[in-house]
């Protein structure tokens, strides 16, 4: 194939996948770039959730509290208490069978009294829109995969567009000038992909790996936990888990639709006890699928955290402290991804990586429409004068 070919080769790739996935480029996007200033915006959008200082009462005052402003069918799940700011509990709602994802009701309680601040549905507001817009466009069962593989043609995008980008006489550098051409909108194409173009990728990559976890389940693993993730007893043993007895631990799914257990044998106050000294972080009722107490004590940053599990009927508790590990490959990328503690630089690149792509598909779809038109009106002349020959 001749250069000339396949760079008409690399032409066709680039502008297909621009135009068919356009609807779904410009909404990932946008929504990725709101998502980086998640809890700024959700707390304009949400003043009344906001308390400024550190929560000072015992689990047990905002477990009470929760509990008294749950509402008939609802079953306090969680409770996450933060070094400083709002107290939230999770309520488990009366199950509604055939209705999909199950919703919990999210309550906000002050630190200084355990009043109520606030109640919401967990699937409500406009930033759990945009979360579920950037990781599903809110397409059932296959939005997740389908938002993988839209950035899997995004990564394909990046490179057909440097090798269009890349001046075909003259050094590189050419490459950089305003004036390719002679319309803005192929000049402002140009220059916007190009200097987006490593961020672009380099989300695009990350944002296939969220989306496909299993895949790369192993990539950066060390060698123990590789070989309990994987083999036969490894992901299926997991996935067919349903109560936390025997049967390996239970999925994911089966954990969102489980119910808190009425009256489990061991207290709170109990399984507080059993889980020792320290600042309670979060604690996880006990359920129908996971019996037992589940105690996070220690700093806000969860990998500093030590967890206890308390059984609900026995009160033997296990201790798992802090895992002091390198961070995984996967938490990398989901921080590439999403910028967290990654900086305010790193953060506005991911910004501009969503607004900019956006830009880039619209721009493209009038170069395609302009081009199109022109053809057409070549064509049409074309005819004309074979007709009067």
């Amino acid at each position: 194939m001749s250069k000339i070919a396949l760079r008409n080769a690399w032409f066709q790739v680039h502008k297909w996948i621009g135009l068919l996935l356009a609807i779904a480029i410009i909404p990932i996007c946008i929504s990725g770039s709101i998502l980086v200033w998640h809890d700024a915006i959700d707390a304009q959008l949400n003043p009344e959730r906001a308390y400024a200082g550190a929560p000072i009462l015992p689990v047990e005052r905002y477990a009470a509290a929760a509990t008294a402003a749950a509402r008939p069918g609802e079953a306090l799940m969680s409770i996450e208490i933060p070094t400083e700011g709002a107290v939230v509990a999770s309520l488990a709602q009366p199950p509604k069978p055939g209705a999909g994802r199950p919703v919990r009701t999210m309550l906000w309680l002050a630190g200084d009294d355990a009043r109520l601040l606030d109640r919401a549905n967990s699937d409500a507001g406009m930033m759990r829109f945009m979360h579920v817009l950037h990781g599903t466009l809110f397409i059932p069962e296959w939005g997740r995969a389908t938002v993988g593989w839209v950035g899997v043609f995004m990564a394909i995008s990046c490179l057909s567009g440097i090798w269009l980008w890349w001046p075909t006489v003259g050094a590189w550098v050419r490459g950089l000038r305003w004036r390719r051409h002679n319309d803005f909108n192929n000049n402002l194409h140009h220059q916007l992909g190009f200097w987006i173009l490593l961020p672009l990728f380099a989300l695009s990559v990350t944002g296939f790996w969220i989306s496909f976890p299993k895949v790369f389940a192993d990539i950066g693993q060390p060698a123990a936990q590789s070989g309990r993730d994987a083999g036969p007893k490894g992901d299926g043993a997991r996935a067919k888990g349903t109560n936390g007895r025997g049967g390996g631990e239970p999925s994911r799914a089966a954990r969102m639709r489980a119910r808190p257990l009425d009256n489990p044998a061991i207290s709170l106050n109990a399984a507080l006890a059993a889980a020792g000294q320290g600042r309670v972080a979060r604690v996880g009722w006990p359920t129908d699928v996971e019996p037992q107490w589940n105690i996070r004590t220690g700093p806000e940053d969860r990998a500093q955290q030590t967890e206890v599990k308390v059984d609900a009927a026995s009160g033997a508790a296990e201790v798992k402290p802090p895992k002091n590990e390198p961070e995984s490959l996967n938490r990398l990328m989901r921080r590439i991804h999403d910028g967290t503690d990654m900086g305010l630089f790193w953060q506005m690149i991911i910004f501009l990586g969503g607004i900019l792509p956006a830009i880039l598909s619209v721009t493209g779809i009038i170069m395609w429409w302009r081009a199109r038109k022109w053809r057409g009106e070549l064509a049409r002349r074309q005819a004309a004068k074979l007709a009067t020959a």
